[in-house]
């Protein structure tokens, strides 16, 4: 197993140098910072702090992406219902002329739309490249390589040593050799790894669906991630180092915080997230019913009520007449 890891990590410590490069120089920026304000350089929790700056720095300007994937995913909630027709009228029917032509109206729908099925992915593709490099970085510093960047021999020596309650960051489940505290802390972060991504998957699924979405088999594949995704962690908890778990969980507060803000604030149209909000703006609206400021409420003139002069009796005019003929 470790010499696999060493090929994966070779592999790509070449394909993502300038990651690689842009990722020490964030490390190395973080330690400074934690260091001028009086923490120990060669601490562990030094450098876990630099590694939650640099996810801090990465999500921050990831952002927009994130901004464009809400959309995408808007505009796939919206075609969902013609989706589920091509799908229903190719139901049943496994011959090959059918399947290219399910394929085809598919894409045709997509192009016409402008929607992109792998739009919801691109964030997590853009972070594994990130996650690959800390990773090499990391296994570098424990191997007593020096960086490409900004971390040099005795920066790089000071990561690769460094431990937290005991606990080296350069070491995983898999290499503990016994070490307690390395099981304990690596048991306890998957727990946490794994339930910071069960919130976030579980509120998307239960909140943030409408019915029409529900109904499709996109839901069904996020009901199967929703329960694959601990053996996972599962996995990375186990062969993964220390360092490169506490950026993995990092990752994943931030994503579950992000997701409530969005479902909170600009839910999917007819979901039960977009309900709630309903319900609290008209709430928010009711309590402020009272305080109705007049200045800015449009004057209306009210109509002039005017007098109205009521007919002379007839008999009256005879009368007159009368008197005048005498």
């Amino acid at each position: 197993m470790q010499n696999i890891i060493e090929s994966v990590v070779a592999f790509f410590g070449t394909i993502l140098w300038p990651i690689k490069w842009v990722v020490e120089f964030l490390l190395v920026a973080w330690h400074e910072i934690w260091t001028f304000v009086g923490m120990d350089p060669d601490a562990g929790l030094t450098w876990i702090l630099s590694v939650v700056g640099l996810v801090l720095v990465i999500r921050a300007a990831l952002i927009p992406i994130f901004v464009r994937q809400i959309k995408s995913q808007r505009r796939m909630q919206e075609v969902a219902p013609q989706l589920k027709k091509i799908q229903d009228k190719y139901k049943g029917k496994k011959d090959p002329f059918s399947r290219e032509a399910m394929s085809r109206e598919t894409m045709e729908l997509y192009k016409r739309t402008g929607t992109n099925p792998l739009a919801s992915c691109l964030p997590l593709l853009i972070q594994m490249p990130i996650f690959f490099s800390l990773f090499s970085v990391l296994h570098n510093a424990q191997t007593g390589i020096d960086g490409i960047g900004l971390l040099n021999k005795s920066l790089s020596n000071s990561f690769g040593h460094s431990s937290f309650l005991g606990a080296p960051l350069h070491l995983a489940f898999a290499t503990a050799n016994g070490n307690a505290s390395v099981i304990v802390l690596a048991v306890v972060m998957v727990a946490l790894m794994t339930a910071s991504q069960f919130i976030t998957q579980l509120q998307i699924m239960s909140k943030n669906q409408s019915p029409e979405m529900k109904a499709s088999p996109t839901y069904r594949q996020q009901r199967i991630l929703l329960y694959i995704l601990p053996l996972v962690f599962l996995f990375s908890g186990y062969n993964f180092p220390l360092g490169v778990m506490f950026y993995w969980l990092t990752t994943n507060i931030w994503t579950m915080a992000q997701q409530f803000l969005v479902i909170r604030n600009m839910p999917t149209p007819g979901s039960e997230a977009a309900l709630a909000r309903e319900s609290r703006v008209a709430k928010k609206a009711q309590r402020r019913g009272g305080f109705t400021i007049v200045e800015d409420a449009p004057v209306v003139a009210e109509p002039r009520v005017t007098q109205r002069v009521q007919p002379v009796n007839s008999k009256n005019r005879n009368k007159k007449k009368t008197g005048n003929r005498r």
